[in-house]
C-alpha cells in the first residue's frame, strides 16, 4: 500500500456504529492492555499540555509579525481536502498554468515553529513518533490543542506555513524550479473528499477551475508514476485522492531531492527495500493462479508493473488477494539517515517525507532540517525509533482490529462511519428496531 496512505475518513450521511457501554469498556480495556505492551503513549504530561496551550495564545499578533520575515502567499487562491471526520489539517494546496509549466504550490503547517528542539512538545513528540489511527481512536504525536488549532491550516484565517514551490514542465512534468520557504497562507475553503471529487465536474462552483487543473495535474503525474513502474496497489482511487496523493508525492520528492542532492545533508529518508526475484516470483505466480486474473506475458520482467497490470484487469473480488500475495513478500520501508536504495514500491530513487509534520516526528525533523540546515546529532537513532514505533502502531491497528471482529464489531464501519456509545437510559428509549443495531456484548 502507498506510503502515503493516511487514515479512512467517515463516510459522509451515514450514521455512526452504534455500541453500549459494556462493549465501550471491552474496547477500552484492550487499548489499554496494548498501550502498554507496545509502550505506546496515550494521554500528555501536564507541563506538555501547559506548554502546548501557552503557545495557542497571541497568535494573530505573532503571524502579522512573521510577515516581516516570510513570503505573504494570502491573496493567493489555497484550499485544504481531506477526510469528513478529520480534525486538523497539515497541508493546502495552490495550482497555476501557463504555456509550459504548471506552478503548484503545496503548502505544509509550520509545525516546527512552535514545536523545536528544547521544547517540551518537541521533547514528548520524540518519544512518540507517530500519530496512530485505531478505528473510532486516535493516539496523537502532538497535544490536539495545538495541532488542531493554531498548526491546522482552517479556511477563513491566516496560518504559518513551509510551502514548497514548485515549477513543472507540462512537457515532460519534471521540476524546472523548486523553491522551499517560510509563509503566510489564507486558505479559501476546508473540503472533504467528496467535495473535492464533486467540485471537479462543477462548472461555476467556487474552486471548480482549480480543482479540474489540479487533477489535470495529478492525472498525468500518476500515470507516468506507473509508466516509471511505480506500484499502485489501489487502482480505484478516485479524483480527488489522486489529487492530494500526487501532490504529496510530488512535494515530497521535491524536498528530499533538494537535501540530498542540494545540500548534501543527511535527514530522516524513507528507504523501502526490494524483495529477492524469488519472493517476486512466488508472489506473481500465486497472483497468476487466482480465478479471473491474468498477467500480460510483456510485463514480467517488472514485477511492479505486472502487480499494476493485473490489479487493473482483474475483478473486484481478487484485488484483496492481489494485494496480500504483493504484501507478504514486501520488506518494511524503513527510516535512515541516507536514502541510498531508495524507495522500491514508488520506484524513486530518493524519498522521504514532509508533508505531515502534525502526525509524523520525520517530516517534523525534516521540517527542521530544511530551515536551519542543522541535523540532529543523534538522527541515526531516531530514524530507528520513528521505525520501530510505526510497526508497533501498525500492530496496534492491527491486533485492535482483530479483537473488533472477535466481539463482532466491523472495525472497517467504523472507519467509515464513526462510533457512539449508547448509554442505557438512550437505549431504554429505543423502539425493538434500533435497539437491534446496537452492538451489545453477547450474552
Amino acid at each position: 500500500m502507498s506510503d502515503e496512505q493516511a487514515y479512512a475518513g467517515t463516510a459522509e450521511g451515514q450514521g455512526p456504529v452504534r455500541v453500549t457501554e459494556a462493549v465501550a469498556d471491552r474496547l477500552a480495556d484492550k487499548r489499554e492492555d496494548l498501550f502498554e505492551e507496545f509502550e505506546l503513549r496515550d494521554s500528555f504530561p501536564g507541563d506538555v499540555l501547559v506548554e502546548a496551550r501557552k503557545r495557542t495564545e497571541g497568535v494573530e499578533t505573532e503571524i502579522q509579525d512573521e510577515l516581516d520575515f516570510r513570503q505573504d502567499l494570502r491573496a493567493l487562491t489555497t484550499w485544504t481536502t481531506d477526510p469528513a471526520d478529520a480534525q486538523d489539517f497539515d497541508d493546502a494546496i495552490s495550482i497555476d498554468k501557463d504555456d509550459e509549466h504548471y506552478t503548484l504550490w503545496v503548502h505544509i503547517a509550520d509545525v516546527s515553529h512552535y514545536v523545536h528542539p528544547g521544547s517540551e512538545m518537541w521533547a514528548e513528540a520524540l518519544k512518540r513518533c507517530n500519530t496512530i489511527y485505531l478505528p473510532a481512536y486516535t493516539v496523537h504525536m502532538l497535544p490536539p490543542v495545538l495541532a488542531e488549532t493554531v498548526c491546522s491550516l482552517v479556511p477563513n484565517e491566516d496560518r504559518l506555513a513551509h510551502t514548497v514551490e514548485m515549477t513543472i514542465s507540462r512537457e515532460t512534468l519534471s521540476f524546472e524550479e523548486v523553491e522551499i520557504y517560510k509563509s503566510v497562507i489564507h486558505s479559501d475553503e476546508r473540503m472533504t473528499y467528496s467535495q473535492a471529487e464533486n467540485r471537479i465536474d462543477a462548472e461555476g462552483a467556487p474552486l471548480h477551475e482549480e480543482c479540474a487543473l489540479v487533477f489535470e495535474l495529478a492525472e498525468q503525474l500518476h500515470e507516468q508514476r506507473k509508466e516509471d513502474g511505480s506500484l499502485v496497489l489501489n487502482p480505484s482511487r478516485d479524483r480527488a485522492h489522486t489529487i492530494v496523493e500526487e501532490c504529496m508525492l510530488k512535494a515530497n520528492k521535491a524536498v528530499t531531492h533538494e537535501l540530498m542532492w542540494g545540500r548534501g545533508v543527511e535527514a530522516m529518508y524513507r528507504v523501502h527495500p526490494q524483495p529477492t526475484p524469488d519472493q517476486w516470483d512466488k508472489a506473481l505466480r500465486e497472483i497468476q493462479e487466482l480465478d479471473g486474473v491474468s498477467i500480460p506475458s510483456g510485463s514480467w520482467d517488472d514485477p511492479r508493473k505486472a502487480v499494476n497490470a493485473a490489479l487493473e484487469s482483474a475483478p473486484g473480488r481478487s484485488l484483496r488477494k492481489i494485494q496480500r500475495a504483493v504484501l507478504k513478500v514486501m520488506p518494511r520501508a524503513k527510516y535512515m539517515n541516507d536514502p541510498f536504495g531508495g524507495h522500491h514500491a514508488l520506484n524513486f530513487d530518493i524519498y522521504g517525507h514532509f508533508t505531515s509534520p502534525i502526525r509524523r516526528l520525520s517530516d517534523l525533523i525534516n521540517h527542521w532540517i530544511v530551515h536551519e540546515n542543522e541535523i540532529p546529532e543523534n538522527l541515526i537513532e531516531l530514524c530507528d525509533r520513528a521505525s520501530d514505533k510505526q510497526k508497533d502502531g501498525e500492530t496496534t491497528e492491527r491486533l485492535y482490529k482483530q479483537f473488533m471482529q472477535e466481539i463482532h464489531l466491523d472495525p472497517y464501519a467504523i472507519n467509515n462511519r464513526g462510533l457512539e456509545v449508547v448509554d442505557a437510559d438512550e437505549l431504554a428509549e429505543f423502539d425493538e428496531e434500533e435497539r437491534e443495531k446496537v452492538h451489545d456484548v453477547p450474552a
